[in-house]
């Protein structure tokens, strides 16, 4: 699954979560808009935030609602849930425990 950061309408940043079946990663793809613009982006949008060039965090909750009504899988949810837990156990997770960490990549082609 990849939250994009992407160029918009009006040069305003826009957030997407795509390739929500392939549960197996997690990443923040960054098109052309700057660290600031990211981070603002996220906030705003309510689905986390940008750390540094190499790190954000995604909240949870929300992820789950951005993405979930684009599947049609009915074990989707139990998917998904496995790998926030994968993520967990692995320490990849904010401080505010409501969140996941990371990492951030380019949005080639975005």
């Amino acid at each position: 699954m990849i939250v994009e950061v992407v160029g918009g309408a009006d040069e305003v940043p826009e957030v997407r979560v795509v390739d929500v079946e392939d549960l197996t990663r997690l990443h923040l793809a960054l098109g052309q808009v700057t660290d600031e613009e990211a981070d603002a982006a996220l906030r705003e949008a309510g689905l986390g935030r940008l750390q540094d060039a190499e790190t954000g965090f995604v909240q949870v909750d929300a992820l789950r609602a951005a993405a979930e009504p684009q599947t049609g899988d009915a074990g989707w949810g139990e998917r998904f849930e496995g790998m926030v837990a994968s993520a967990r156990e692995k320490g990849w997770t904010g401080d505010d425990g409501a969140s996941l960490q990371v990492h951030v990549e380019s949005a080639a082609g975005a």
